[in-house]
């Protein structure tokens, strides 16, 4: 069953929320909490500019399915993930860092803007709207010219963005639409819902399928084949389809970095979570903080550099929800000694294919493609510098030996005198 609109009260007593949908506002959560860690990379700093635009912003509050608990939805997950971060910088800071933050929350459900501004009345935020909090009721694309508009105002340089776009379903944010941002805000990251079961339980060889195709920026994502063609001799079509749209949306929206979860849910059709930027670094944190949330997303694919392209979430395995341990293949210790292993043997193929290479270029060239991120990757060339396979040098001609203490710039070649074989 394909995902459906959330129902809003416009009382603001909150719209029925799943599981697998609380795991995904706390991901976004540790991930803002990372997010402003980042900005924050100067001692002498004074503040931090940024604005955060939430495109399907909803009501603002939850009921949660099960046990009726009041959850506060994105917008409220936005602020006070803004005024948790501050504080956490500001203690290990002897000059404050201000955070010069605007907030751009648009919906189109007006019963949901009512529930909204309830919620924002309930959590003390009233005072600030029309101020540095902006609450539109509108389709995000119709906003999207004064989005980028509002966002090199507060950071001419560059454009300097945090979107949140969970739709509903499949059709609201064309690829065009991302790629648009991710060109004329240079610094924009994208956290992009995409309801992957949705569209295969659609889709059949017809003008209504080509239609949505067109629509989204990928009119050939099936490279010609046909879905009889594909069904007919695909032994796993399915995932075989998620490929391709996977391959095609990444491509169409021109991001230089992204990563992919699956998240798996109970009758609701399973979705993807993406995340879009243009730099490395964004996407590191966000593999750091699936990493750190390990009971939120299983991981089905390889651990090395070539993993398959599913990686999912199940509500019905997450240890904080049921009180049942997590399933063996998450992002978790196993995961972890996997990932570590197979990158030590991939890993210096690398070096021996290139000869030399410096580390930031090893992760930028091969992220995409793992699971891994770059904490991993140091613990992998560790081990290769433990067994004399490579060496690794700092700008200023020191040696590397600890992964802490690996850098961007140092530079990575095999040893004179090796102890493994390619």
């Amino acid at each position: 069953m394909p995902r459906k609109p959330f129902e809003w009260p416009a009382d603001g007593s909150g719209a029925i929320l799943q599981q697998h949908s609380v795991a995904k506002l706390e991901v976004l959560r540790e991930y803002l909490l990372a997010y402003f860690k980042t900005l924050a990379t100067a001692p002498g700093q004074e503040e931090i500019r940024v604005t955060l635009v939430d495109g399907f912003a909803g009501g603002g509050v939850y009921r949660h399915a099960d046990t009726q608990e009041r959850i506060l939805g994105s917008p409220l997950v936005f602020l006070k993930a803004a005024e948790q971060a501050q504080a956490i910088i500001n203690a290990e800071r002897q000059k404050p860092l201000h955070f010069n933050i605007t907030y751009i929350f648009v919906e189109k459900n007006k019963n949901a803007i009512k529930s909204l501004m309830i919620t924002l009345k309930n959590e003390g935020y009233e005072s600030r709207v029309g101020g540095d909090i902006h609450v539109i009721n509108s389709m995000f694309e119709q906003q999207l010219d004064a989005i980028i508009k509002t966002v090199k105002e507060l950071t001419p340089r560059v454009g300097r963005a945090l979107i949140s776009l969970d739709q509903y379903g499949y059709k609201d944010v064309p690829a065009p639409l991302i790629k648009r941002l991710l060109q004329e805000l240079p610094r924009a990251e994208i956290v992009l819902t995409f309801a992957v079961d949705a569209f295969i339980n659609f889709a059949s060889d017809n003008l209504a399928t080509q239609a949505t195709l067109d629509h989204l920026g990928i009119p050939d994502v099936l490279k010609g084949r046909t879905l009889q063609e594909i069904k007919a001799n695909e032994s796993h079509f399915r995932l075989y389809i998620q490929s391709c749209l996977y391959h095609g949306l990444t491509e169409a929206c021109g991001a230089g970095y992204y990563t992919l979860f699956f998240i798996r849910t109970d009758g609701h059709g399973d979705y993807w979570l993406v995340h879009l930027s243009q730099h490395p670094k964004a996407r590191d944190v966000m593999t750091q903080v699936h990493w750190t949330k390990n009971n939120h997303f299983i991981h089905y694919g390889g651990a090395g550099l070539d993993m398959f392209r599913v990686i999912g979430y199940d509500a019905g395995s997450d240890a904080r929800y049921t009180g049942q341990s997590s399933l063996a293949f998450g992002f978790d210790d196993p995961a972890n000694e996997r990932s570590i292993a197979l990158l030590t043997e991939q890993l210096v193929r690398l070096v021996h294919a290139r000869d030399t290479v410096r580390f930031g270029e090893m992760y930028s060239t091969t992220c995409n493609s793992t699971p891994a991120d770059s904490q991993r990757y140091r613990k992998a060339l560790e081990n290769l510098v433990t067994h004399k396979e490579i060496t690794i040098t700092s700008v200023k001609g020191s040696q590397r030996r600890k992964a802490t203490t690996i850098e961007d710039d140092d530079i990575i070649q095999m040893a004179a005198q090796r102890t493994l074989s390619l």
